[in-house]
């Protein structure tokens, strides 16, 4: 199985420069990141709703997801609630995983933040058993960073 080459982090600041819209950079991020990773059928966003307090689904390449999810429920939720980036070896065995496409057995996601706000969450789902490496969190890590940089809180609010 590939690792995710760390390219991709300047790949996305270089994509990213001088778009201002938020919805499209996080459309081009998920495009970019699921044309860069090998054996995966979900890359894409749940973005954080102010006036709900739950996450909507934002963003994504793939099967059609779940719309909302509740900050600390399933993995993308408890990523929120903790602000920590997670990698699930198996999802069937994470207590309250909520299963959106039954073909999904690993998941990595990664908290977008900025601003000291988390603002979203990066989702990215394998058909595979313990896809994703520690290499791939951290180069994830580093492409939310990246991806930060180029997020406007506000307009990104006044979408959700």
């Amino acid at each position: 199985m590939s690792q995710l080459d760390p390219i991709v982090v300047a790949q996305v600041d270089a994509l990213l420069t001088d778009e201002h819209n938020p919805i499209t950079n996080l459309a081009n991020a998920a495009a970019l990141l699921n044309d860069s990773l090998t054996d995966v059928n979900w890359v894409g966003f749940y973005l954080f709703n102010r006036a709900s307090k739950q996450l909507d689904l934002g963003p994504f390449q793939g099967k059609v997801a779940c719309m909302h999810i509740e900050p600390g429920k399933g993995v993308v939720g408890t990523a929120f609630a903790s602000g920590d980036s997670m990698i699930v070896p198996d999802v069937h065995a994470f207590a309250g995983h909520i299963a959106c496409d039954a073909a999904s057995n690993s998941e990595v996601v990664v908290p977008i933040t900025v601003n000291g706000q988390t603002v979203a969450i990066l989702d990215i789902d394998s058909p595979s058993l313990d896809r994703f490496s520690q290499n791939d969190q951290k180069v994830l890590v580093d492409f939310a960073t990246q991806l930060a940089a180029h997020l406007d809180i506000e307009a990104l609010a006044a979408v959700c």
